[in-house]
């Protein structure tokens, strides 16, 4: 993905046009990770333009490892951008001259109030229990009374009377009495355009139409309309776009997500829990949007699916346990190949990737995550004499031995190495001696693996080979 900031702001308008605005002072979490997906979907859905914004104007906060493992997440996940990344950073000039044009037209003012002004107009505020709202001391008063050099900011003029009705394509109708904003800064006295500006700027010369984001920015919308309003009266084509505003993502108790519930990066999910990427996209899609009782969902299927109208207006609930188990079913659906690259670089230089593809049938049958396959596959690579846990040595103890030595002589007589003749051998065995399978499985098991649980005992030793088979039963029977 080129690292590029220019817009084509020539899109027709009446193309869907979303886009997804992180925020680089830190990686992709799970909340964005699903607004990114529902911005890429609605606009798949219509046939329309996705766009990748990196509001990087927190020049402190904001870092290049961060801006990486945005980009990296939502490519992990398949969410791809019809246009190289915007970088707000780089459009300061652009957001500052639409702050001129609204001032040279009536619709904003310079404020020349100092800090310390202010901080007492606050402390009034407080001490009268009064909403904490720049006065608007500078709305009316001609420029001309500021002492000569003082720094000004730049305010933008919001609507003073009546109100303003939103009709949010998720939360419905939302009115805001328009006495509730107050006249923010929309240009700082050092000429930095604010967060307010820049997005609206930045929204309409990327042609944007839908903003779908979470519904903390409710709020946010009621502020950055006064902006729009009056760049439209002043040049047209400024038109409102259509907000979408999503409700968050609670814990599995109910409370605001954090990190003991999950809320970590995607890259976490990826690498600490061994997450599919199509399981998190398929998670994600359903927390906040339904189709009747479908839980598990393609992405074509999604594609066609997916619309606004199927998000819900209460907050949802994040639980790890389900993503995991969801995970399980499309570890089962997946490539072998593909899956037995995924384990064997997180085995390391050990791993052979051949032996992997032929294991995983069995491996992925109960593995929940890419973790779970490391360790199921382990026994593949073991070298001798293998580790035991404590209920595997326990299991090797008393007549154990004598077992596994008839057990020995019974399988090297064996030219047939397959699993259905390996079974019958050992089937036959515990029959003339009188025990059952598992007196002869449970040792045999332990034997081979060093551990208790395992794929099917006979399909072990298939996976083992016969030399390496006998050698591990031999080592344990003497």
């Amino acid at each position: 993905m080129a690292s590029e900031s220019s817009i084509d702001a020539a899109a027709p308008k009446a193309e869907v046009v979303t886009r997804f605005a992180p925020s680089p002072t830190g990686y992709l979490h799970i909340g964005g990770a699903r607004t990114a997906l529902f911005n890429w979907l609605y606009a798949r859905h219509h046939g329309g333009r996705t766009l990748l914004r990196i509001e990087d104007t927190d020049r402190k906060r904001s870092t290049q490892d961060a801006i990486d493992a945005i980009i990296d997440g939502l490519a992990w996940l398949g969410l791809d951008y019809d246009a190289p990344p915007v970088f707000q950073s780089d459009r300061a000039e652009r957001h500052a001259e639409v702050a001129w044009q609204l001032l040279e037209a009536g619709h904003a003012y310079k404020c020349f109030a100092t800090s310390e002004e202010l901080e007492a107009m606050r402390e009034e505020q407080r001490a009268n229990k009064k909403p904490l709202r720049y006065d608007g001391r500078w709305r009316d008063r001609d420029p001309s009374e500021a002492p000569e050099g003082v720094p000004f900011t730049i305010r933008i003029k919001a609507p003073k009377g009546g109100e303003t009705t939103i009709q949010d394509r998720v939360q419905g109708a939302v009115t805001v009495r328009n006495e509730e904003i107050d006249d923010y800064i929309i240009l700082r006295a050092d000429g930095t355009p604010t967060y307010m500006l820049a997005v609206v700027v930045d929204d309409h010369d990327m042609g944007v139409t839908h903003v779908i984001r979470g519904d903390d920015h409710l709020n946010n919308a009621f502020r950055q309309l006064p902006i729009i309003r009056a760049m439209n009266a002043i040049e047209g084509n400024w038109p409102d776009p259509v907000y979408a505003h999503i409700p968050l993502i609670h814990g599995s108790d109910g409370a605001k997500l954090s990190k003991r519930h999950g809320a970590l990066g995607v890259e976490a999910y990826r690498d600490e829990f061994g997450i599919l990427p199509e399981a998190l996209f398929n998670y994600l899609l359903r927390l906040g949007w339904g189709h009747g009782d479908r839980e598990e969902i393609t992405r074509e299927e999604a594609t066609q699916l997916f619309d606004l109208d199927g998000v819900g207006k209460s907050p949802s609930r994040f639980d790890l346990k389900k993503l995991e188990n969801l995970n399980g079913h499309y570890l089962r659906e997946a490539d072998d190949a593909r899956l037995a690259a995924l384990v064997a670089t997180r085995i390391g230089e050990d791993a052979d990737e051949a032996l992997l593809t032929r294991a995983m049938p069995v491996l992925k049958l109960r593995a929940k995550n890419l973790n779970e396959l490391v360790e199921g596959a382990a026994f593949l690579f073991a070298k001798r004499p293998l580790g035991m846990t404590e209920k595997a040595a326990a299991l090797l103890e008393g007549e154990a031995r004598t077992i596994l030595r008839s057990l020995c002589n019974a399988l090297a007589a064996q030219n047939d190495w397959t699993s259905e003749a390996l079974e019958a051998t050992t089937k036959a065995l515990a029959e003339e001696q009188g025990l059952g399978l598992g007196k002869l499985a449970q040792p045999m098991r332990a034997a081979l693996t060093g551990t208790t649980t395992s794929p099917g005992i006979f399909d072990v030793l298939v996976l083992l080979g016969r030399d390496e088979a006998l050698a591990r039963l031999n080592a344990q029977a003497a």
